[in-house]
């Protein structure tokens, strides 16, 4: 299992504590110094079967800058994954990627839920 996170995060920090007390295994990944490519992202995208929105951290600074509230409803999904690919930063953290799944932030009981 990957566990996508920005280390000062306060959120990745918090999922990270929850799979180390779980005793669940992972591997690593610090999403700034390693960014996912437009090719993960499409794959992560298909297998959560979410909106592709909501791999957008609409909370970031960077998202904020961009103006990309207002720029997304009018993007392709090619050129939003072409996008998230640019920069880590942009991307909804932590992602735990699975063989079979994905999840997208961090809330517990979904965690929870899937992980147990």
């Amino acid at each position: 299992m990957l566990f996508v996170e920005y280390p000062k995060c306060t959120t990745c920090k918090k999922a990270k504590k929850w799979l180390d007390t779980q005793g669940i295994e992972y591997t690593d990944r610090h999403i700034k110094e390693e960014n996912p490519s437009e090719a993960e992202i499409k794959e992560w995208h298909t297998k959560s079967g979410l909106p592709l929105k909501r791999f957008f951290n609409t909370s970031g600074m960077l998202y904020r800058d961009m103006g990309l509230k207002d720029k997304l409803p009018t993007m392709s999904e090619e050129e939003q994954y072409e996008l998230l690919a640019t920069d880590g930063m942009l991307v909804k953290r932590p992602l735990v990627v699975g063989d079979d799944f994905v999840l997208v932030g961090f809330k517990e009981n979904e965690w929870e839920e899937k992980l147990k």
